[in-house]
């Protein structure tokens, strides 16, 4: 395929390496109940991250049903004999970008990255690939089915226009949380109408319906309920979202909410929830999945928080898992919840490191350079777990999590922490990294997987856990001394959280990059402390090297970061890149040559850079720096100073012309991200048997057609239903 240098930063790269997520171990030491439990947890979060599809772009379902269609009727590699045998015979290069773009859009259950939100497109030309399509069995079968399909979703696969070229709202990109033509200003009104109205925004969708001179907000709950009927839940729970249903006129607008979004597919998850509550191992677990099925079926945030709550009374199960519109990282305004749900067997051993970690806990927080009055009143001892994931249903895996996501149960009722072990591990290998002087090549290919486990465990527990909200009550009391003083100032505290106001609400379309950044300011910070490092086994100069490769990893991480940004409208595409970006420019302006990045010219005459970091510097300088802007990001979240907040963070996040001709090297330099092909369940003689696949384009293609064996007429339904809503030019 003939390309230019701005077509092939869109284009899927044949060298995209595949790794299995191991959990053969894990998952046999479990006994039959458990395996059920867990096999029908599974069933249930793969039925939902269909939802991620209509989740992504429009043309997301519809090459979803297409790719299902062609490789449920043959194996892959007859599939591919046949676009070798056919009459133009494609090449066996040809044939490795067909698969590789197919396992591409599997392991982002979508045709945009997961990690980066940009649009990808085959290393093919379109008359090709669509070649490709007629060789198959499925063609040969059903060809006005697959003409369809294809023809439905062929040119908006390829398009490059400037709305489809990355995820985003209004003219920034586009977003199918939104009708295409809903702008900020839209979100920002509907917003305040839900504050007031006290309904979350985590599974709901906004359209926007226009005739002359008249505007309708459709307000879109996810549900199995399509009707204003009330349905009771099954432990007698009322049906609060029935209440809101129907017109609304706020400020001479119309609001209609309505419920129902993604109906069938909740169905078909909430049956298998169903099932897996026969087989929970306690009441907890029971009470959870009640709840859990009586938020899908009647859209209830309210009663999806009682089920967190239950969840994080959950101590140390074998069996761990969530489920849910959990992050908003991919909502362009950072309110709106992907869909993700996750099946994972508890590692004993590497959890037994992170409950140390939580028992000192207590002995770290106060070591966190803000004062002891922006800290929560109690530490809430969570649950910390290494996990070994045996299901995944989103469009990515994280290597760890903090949840649930809700300020008041956080603030007041505890949380956990989750490190999927046998993810990280998945990410070891020994190959050259980028921008690394060779001198520390062997070292942080060496320490890279512990310095992360360490970096992981701060993030999650001390990062995200810590930290107070100062908040207004209901009842007119605060939850802190309005005497407080801002450090570094003489002056009290004068904003704080309202009623029912939210850290996401408040800084909106910043906080969740606001928040991976002082999560990750957390770990560089206190993975200098000696006991921190012994809790994870590493003393002497072992330690110190962890410490190195931790702080070198996350400077590196700080220049890739320029990937994930888009010059053209001089936004940020992942929150945790621009997060860790913003770390560098921190360390930079730190000065004192702590940080330097060099260009340089390789062996192979390639241009590159080079990373300098002082080592000897680090306790004093880097630490210094980091924590003067630790305490200045929790001064301004414990405040709800959303205007100062934003003013700092978003400064250090600019790209300067100098930054902008790194990245034009570090685009030079990029490589692939890893794709992670997972394991299936299935139920035989009440057996439940694991199915593994080897890691390459192949088995992540064969691990999707038998984790979706069925036919997907609801899917279909749902895709060609929300069409209208979303015309983008191609």
């Amino acid at each position: 395929m003939a390309t230019t240098n701005k077509l092939s930063q869109f284009l899927i790269s044949n060298d995209v390496p595949f790794n299995f997520l191991e959990c053969r171990k894990a998952f046999d030491g479990l006994t039959n109940k458990e395996k059920l439990y867990s096999h029908y947890l599974c069933c249930a979060s793969w039925h939902g991250a269909l939802i991620c599809l209509l989740q992504t772009s429009p043309e997301s379902p519809g090459l979803f049903l297409l790719f299902q269609k062609i490789f449920s009727a043959e194996s892959v590699e007859s599939f591919c004999k046949s676009m070798q045998a056919g009459e133009r015979g494609l090449s066996d290069i040809q044939i490795k970008s067909f698969l590789t773009y197919v396992a591409s859009f599997y392991g982002n259950m979508g045709n945009y990255k997961s990690f980066g939100d940009t649009k990808f497109i085959p290393a093919l030309d379109k008359d090709v690939f669509y070649y490709g399509i007629t060789c198959s069995a499925a063609y040969k079968k059903e060809e006005d089915k697959v003409k369809e399909l294809c023809m439905a979703v062929l040119n908006d696969m390829y398009s490059l226009s400037d709305r489809r070229k990355q995820l985003g709202l209004g003219e920034q990109g586009l977003s199918t949380y939104y009708s295409s033509n809903v702008r900020r200003e839209d979100v920002v009104f509907i917003q305040d109408f839900m504050k007031e109205k006290e309904i979350s925004p985590y599974n709901t969708r906004l359209f926007k319906v226009e005739k002359g001179d008249s505007v309708v907000y459709e307000l879109r709950l996810a549900s199995v309920a399509t009707t204003a009927v009330a349905m009771v839940g099954p432990l007698g729970q009322e049906d609060i979202v029935q209440t809101w249903l129907g017109d609304h006129i706020y400020k001479d607008a119309t609001i209609k909410i309505s419920r129902g979004d993604y109906s069938g597919i909740l169905k078909n998850m909430v049956e298998c929830l169903i099932e897996a509550e026969k087989y929970s191992a306690n009441n907890n677990q029971s009470s959870m999945l009640n709840d859990y099925i009586h938020c899908f079926n009647t859209g209830s945030i309210k009663a999806h928080k009682n089920g967190s709550r239950h969840w994080i009374r959950d101590k140390g199960p074998v069996v761990e898992s969530y489920i849910g519109f959990i992050e908003s990282y991919r909502d362009p305004f950072g309110v709106r919840g992907e869909f993700e749900g996750f099946v994972a067997m508890v590692n004993k051993e590497m959890s037994k490191k992170f409950a140390d970690l939580v028992n000192t806990a207590t002995d770290l927080l106060p070591l966190l350079p803000w004062p002891q009055e922006y800290e929560k009143d109690q530490f809430l001892r969570p649950d910390f777990t290494s996990l070994d994931v045996l299901g995944f249903g989103s469009s990515g895996v994280p290597a760890g999590i903090n949840i649930p996501n809700y300020d008041d149960i956080r603030q007041t009722e505890g949380f956990k922490n989750v490190s999927l072990g046998n993810v990280l591990a998945s990410r070891n290998s020994n190959e050259k990294v980028t921008f690394v002087a060779n001198e520390y090549q062997e070292l942080f290919n060496n320490l890279k997987g512990q310095s992360f486990e360490v970096q992981v465990g701060l993030h999650e527990l001390l990062g995200h856990g810590s930290g107070k909200l100062f908040q207004l009550n209901e009842d007119g009391s605060y939850n802190f001394d309005r005497e407080t003083i801002i450090p570094d100032t003489r002056t009290v505290v004068d904003s704080w959280y309202r009623p029912r106001e939210t850290w996401d609400i408040v800084f909106q379309e910043i906080a969740s990059t606001y928040e991976e950044c002082r999560a990750e300011c957390v770990g560089l910070y206190l993975c200098l402390n000696k006991k921190v490092l012994s809790i994870f086994g590493h003393k002497g100069k072992y330690a110190n090297d962890i410490s190195y490769i931790n702080w070198l990893n996350m400077v590196r991480a700080g220049l890739i970061a320029l990937e994930f940004y888009t010059p053209e409208n001089k936004k940020w595409r992942q929150a945790h890149m621009q997060a860790r970006y913003v770390i560098l420019q921190v360390l930079l302006e730190a000065g004192e040559n702590l940080v330097a990045i060099n260009k340089i010219v390789d062996e192979d005459g390639k241009e590159t850079l080079k990373i300098q970091l002082d080592e000897a510097k680090i306790p004093t300088v880097g630490k210094d720096a980091i924590g003067k802007f630790l305490q200045r990001l929790q001064i301004y979240k414990s405040t709800a100073d959303y205007e100062k907040g934003k003013k700092m963070y978003c400064g250090y996040s600019q790209v300067n012309e100098k930054f902008l001709d790194l990245r034009r090297i570090v685009l030079m330099n990029k490589q692939p991200r890893r794709m992670l092909v997972q394991a299936n369940t299935t139920l035989q003689d009440n057996d439940i048997i694991l199915h593994e696949y080897e890691p390459s384009a192949v088995g992540m293609i064969t691990s999707f057609r038998e984790r979706y064996p069925s036919q997907h007429s609801v899917l279909e339904k749902l895709w060609k239903d929300d069409a209208i809503f979303h015309q983008y030019k191609t």
